[in-house]
């Protein structure tokens, strides 16, 4: 069982439920009564909704473990679980499994809401990470900004399952307000992951030149791409200190909560860069932006403080 856990990457799984829970539940259901926000899905609906993403996303984590095979045989030895733990074709039936449920729940939800075109957004999302698995991830960059992309998609789906549905012209602009914050999330999504699989192709460049795959590091050099990645690693630093002085500045306890648990993180994540030479170093930093993607979003529990005073 630990095994098949592993296999599905089932703490990053843990935190994409956490942060569509934290969405609906920390940022739209306070202010359904108080602003007159207008949400769709019932509390089953929304969890279908997110096994629908964590199904797809567990399947994606499986192909990409069967495609990485020999990669996986360098860099990480002591974590192989294809053809050691788990045999490559209970893993293949495994990914069928995961896509059809993820897909089948998918098309069921947007025929629920009257809107089956957004069944397209899961359909797509499954095609999209058997091809990066197979073949985008070996085209510098390209691969890391499909799979960023991706996340950034699974915190815009609570969005546009929940507040464009009920969207009429009287409602127009506070549903928009808060796809608006949806939106800024999202894209925060995108930049520390952009950053980390950047980071994680430091870390992994000895197997991706064994296996052939083109990587940013192997295109231009790891002391390059760190310089690269540093450069990148400010877009996020100055992003959330502008949006903190436009908008939260009145709210001290706002302030000092993205000043301390996100920004000082990402300041030194930004130092580290700098200086890092080996592969343990990078580890470090690829799971210190992990834990700033887990204090990004639980800033949303801040959200009744800011709205509402």
């Amino acid at each position: 069982m630990i095994h098949f856990l592993n296999l599905i990457r089932w703490k990053n799984l843990l935190m994409i439920a956490l942060m569509q829970y934290l969405i609906k539940y920390a940022l739209l259901l306070p202010f359904q009564q108080s602003h007159g926000v207008l949400i769709t899905l019932s509390d089953f609906n929304f969890f279908l909704l997110v096994l629908a993403t964590v199904c797809i996303a567990a399947g994606g984590y499986v192909i990409n473990d069967i495609y990485d095979v020999e990669t996986d045989q360098i860099n990480k030895p002591n974590r192989l679980i294809i053809n050691k733990h788990i045999t490559e074709k209970n893993a293949n039936t495994l990914f069928i499994i995961l896509n059809v449920i993820g897909v089948g729940l998918g098309f069921y939800l947007s025929n629920g809401i009257g809107k089956p075109e957004f069944f397209a957004i899961f359909f797509i999302t499954s095609a999209l990470l058997y091809m990066y698995a197979s073949y985008l991830k070996q085209i510098a960059v390209v691969g890391n900004v499909v799979v960023s992309g991706l996340v950034c998609l699974s915190i815009l789906l609570v969005g546009i399952f929940e507040l464009i549905p009920p969207m009429t012209a009287n409602n127009k602009a506070i549903q928009t307000t808060f796809l608006n914050i949806i939106r800024d999330y999202a894209f925060f999504a995108f930049m520390i992951n952009l950053i980390r699989e950047l980071v994680k192709d430091i870390e992994d460049i000895d197997g991706d030149h064994k296996a052939g795959i083109q990587t940013l590091p192997i295109v231009l050099g790891r002391e390059r791409t760190a310089k690269i990645v540093f450069i990148f690693s400010l877009v996020p630093i100055f992003s959330i200190v502008y949006y903190v002085i436009t908008y939260l500045f009145k709210q001290q306890l706002v302030v000092g909560y993205f000043l301390v648990l996100v920004v000082a993180p990402l300041i030194y994540v930004s130092i580290k860069l700098f200086s890092a030479e080996n592969k343990a170093q990078y580890k470090h930093i690829s799971l210190v932006l992990k834990l700033v993607m887990l204090t990004g979003m639980l800033s949303l529990l801040l959200y009744k403080f800011i709205i509402l005073n």
